[in-house]
């Protein structure tokens, strides 16, 4: 199975990266994994155009192949002022039409909300609700998963690498997670 895993900050030294560098640890021990960091984003808002389809840059290039290769997409989002990172729902406005229905199609989607603090449940909520609602539009077939995983006091609990600075109910939660989104990908396409 080939998942990506979609790091939605493009702050430089943001939490998301280490939650996604950890999932990655995860599911590389039995599957293909890869890393889309946004902190290269580059997609124009769809009042500047949106994407030029003849002239894609890499990043583009990347996250629409990656997208379309992957059986499951986790996306990672800070807890942005109760919601999503702008980056993210930008790339939903631009890729959320029947033309890119592939990218929606036959995928189990999976969410983390990361914080500092306590928080991470909106944004998760809000990706549901958006994958949900662009799976129906685009008349796609794929599972929005059940299981959300929120990242509390990321910094702490995760080094820049990716690594668990302590073991304990964090860890034991990230690894029910990638175990529950795996476990519904066996089922979906089984």
């Amino acid at each position: 199975m080939r998942a990506t895993i979609i790091s939605g900050s493009a702050r430089e030294n943001n939490n998301s990266i280490r939650v996604a560098k950890a999932l990655l640890k995860l599911l590389e021990k039995k599957h293909t994994a890869s890393i889309i960091d946004f902190r290269t984003y580059d997609i124009p808002l769809m009042a500047q155009g949106g994407l030029n389809k003849n002239k894609l840059s890499d990043f583009q290039k990347n996250l629409i192949e990656n997208l379309s290769e992957s059986n499951i997409i986790i996306m990672v989002s800070p807890e942005y002022n109760w919601s999503i990172t702008p980056e993210l729902l930008n790339m939903f406005d631009i890729f959320g039409e029947a033309e890119f229905k592939k990218l929606f199609n036959n995928k189990i989607f999976a969410f983390v909300g990361v914080s500092s603090g306590k928080g991470g449940k909106a944004p998760c909520l809000h990706l549901m609700q958006i994958s949900n609602k662009i799976i129906g539009y685009t008349q796609s077939h794929s599972v929005v998963s059940a299981k959300i995983f929120e990242s509390h006091f990321t910094n702490n609990m995760l080094d820049e690498d990716g690594n668990f600075t302590e073991t304990g109910e964090y860890e034991i939660g990230l690894n029910a997670f990638v175990n529950y989104t795996l476990t519904m990908a066996e089922i979906w396409f089984r």
